[in-house]
């Protein structure tokens, strides 16, 4: 990813009275043009002095969000970059400042504030093409990003689904078994009671056969006795 940070170097024409604050702002752009370690935290000493002494000075303003900027003090860059916007009378100052916004929300991620930022840019300066290919870049981004988000939204769902299924599969699964297992009980049951009634019949059927066979031995003993002669009177 292509980020430009332009710093604006240029000195413009001040109101009588204001060559200080303008000798503290070259200062300051020779000390980050010259590129030496530390010369965005000194330039950024320069760049406060010229605010303390003119506290509307926009070009001080916006070159101070630049020397934050390089330092990684996003935050502090951005309020420097917005105060520079409204006290700014230049489009393309302004347009720059609202491109270095731009760059810090980029960077942050924050795709969708990034994108409002180039887009007030180009307004100001429609053929500015770093923030035009820097809006382009981000919107590709943002798209990636919701992409993504929607991507995990969707394997969250899944898993979910994944998991209820589980679940209800799970509680066939017991439900088939106390089904088998009731089964068998009732089947156990059955057999119980069926072996029962064998052996019911079979004690019926014994008792039955015993008393036949009681009934056969009496008649067996009284058929072996001899019979007696009826003797008759003579009267």
């Amino acid at each position: 990813m292509t980020i430009v940070m332009t710093i604006c170097s240029t000195v413009c024409v001040l109101t009588t009275g204001a060559q200080t604050d303008r000798a503290y702002i070259r200062k300051g752009n020779r000390t980050m043009r010259a590129g030496a370690e530390g010369g965005a935290v000194d330039s950024e000493v320069s760049y406060r002095k010229a605010l303390s002494v003119n506290s509307y000075n926009a070009q001080a303003m916006y070159n101070l969000g630049c020397a934050l900027m390089a330092q990684q003090k996003d935050s502090a860059a951005m309020e420097c970059f917005q105060k520079s916007v409204n006290a700014e009378k230049s489009k393309i100052r302004k347009a720059m400042a609202y491109h270095n916004m731009g760059v810090i929300l980029q960077r942050q991620q924050q795709y969708g504030g990034a994108i409002e930022q180039y887009k007030q840019a180009l307004r100001l300066r429609p053929n500015d093409n770093e923030t035009r290919y820097n809006l382009v870049l981000c919107q590709r981004q943002n798209r990636n990003n919701q992409n993504n988000q929607n991507n995990n939204s969707g394997g969250d769902n899944n898993k979910d689904n994944k998991d209820k299924n589980k679940d209800k599969k799970d509680q066939n699964k017991n439900k088939n078994k106390d089904n088998q297992d009731k089964d068998k009980q009732n089947k156990k049951e059955q057999e119980n009671k069926n072996q029962l009634s064998k052996d019911n019949a079979e004690r019926l059927l014994n008792a039955a056969m015993q008393e036949e066979k009681q009934t056969q031995q009496r008649l067996k003993k009284a058929m072996s006795q001899p019979k007696r002669k009826n003797l008759q009177k003579n009267w």
